[in-house]
């Protein structure tokens, strides 16, 4: 049985009912004092999130800072890089003009060279075939050489050969003053033979008759007459003012004689005699022709 004079009041509908409190010296204070502990743990809840999030984003913008500094430095890698490149391009443009100015005059050169390359080729095709040319009419001409060289040979030969007959019909024989004479030509081909092998000097004569004489080496004669039928004929000779007067000498007789002041023998031989004519030789000794 409720006393008179209670406040309580029944309890709204959904609202639970609290329990009574069996200490009724218990304070109302004690029933709220449990409230706050709910704001103190979101309280708690809400500065752990504040500090995550604190932590979070120092930590982002430290990581964001480090790429930010990264960045730069690439960017200031890039910006060295590209003033390098720069550089180098300048300068690999300037060696690409004096290339391009070099190359313009080596192909004006080149093509200057190749105008006289071909220039001469022309002259070589041109000199090639005025050899050939000369080289074919010099072939015939050694043709015709060769004939002539082998006719060059039977005349050499057969000179040769008379030669040899010529040396063999040489032959001495005694003098008019019954002294050994040297040897003797017999014409013109033997005398020549006699020059060739040097021992004496000879002098070539053809006299006609006459009053005068004719200078001969180193003695002057006269032809005074002739006998063809006997094959004889008749000189004087004049050696230093001396006159010797040889007559009727025969036909390669030696007619020997003396110069004034020497021992040593001179010798005049006729090969030939015709009318009023012969035709020989003096011939002299060295020593004596030396002096003169």
């Amino acid at each position: 049985m409720k006393g008179v004079g209670s406040t309580e009041r029944p309890p709204a509908k959904g609202e639970a009912r609290q329990p009574m409190s069996t200490n009724p010296q218990q304070p109302a204070e004690t029933v709220t004092a449990a409230t706050p502990r709910w704001i103190v743990a979101l309280l708690v809840v809400l500065a752990l999130l504040l500090g995550v999030l604190a932590y979070a984003q120092w930590s982002t913008g430290k990581h964001l800072a480090a790429q930010l500094e990264q960045a730069n430095q690439k960017l200031t890698n890039l910006e060295t890089r590209a003033s390098t490149l720069e550089n180098n391009y300048a300068d690999l443009k300037g060696q690409l003009d004096v290339t391009g100015e070099k190359l313009g005059l080596t192909q004006s050169e080149l093509a200057r060279a190749r105008a006289v390359a071909a220039q001469l080729k022309e002259e070589q095709k041109r000199t090639a075939a005025e050899l050939s040319t000369e080289l074919k009419e010099q072939e015939a001409q050694l043709g015709t050489l060769s004939g002539e060289v082998g006719t060059v040979k039977t005349d050499v030969a057969a000179a040769k050969q008379e030669l040899q007959q010529t040396q063999s019909k040489l032959e001495r024989t005694i003098g008019d003053l019954g002294m050994q004479s040297g040897l003797i030509a017999r014409n013109s081909d033997e005398l020549q033979e006699l020059k060739r092998r040097g021992e004496r000097d000879y002098f070539e004569f053809d006299l006609k008759k006459s009053k005068q004489y004719t200078r001969v080496g180193l003695v002057s004669v006269r032809l005074n007459k002739t006998d063809t039928k006997r094959q004889k004929f008749t000189v004087t000779l004049l050696a230093n003012d001396k006159v010797i007067e040889k007559k009727d000498k025969t036909l390669l007789e030696p007619v020997q004689f003396y110069m004034a002041g020497t021992r040593h023998l001179l010798e005049l031989v006729v090969f030939e005699v015709n009318k009023d004519r012969v035709v020989g030789y003096l011939s002299v000794p060295k020593e004596i022709a030396a002096r003169q």
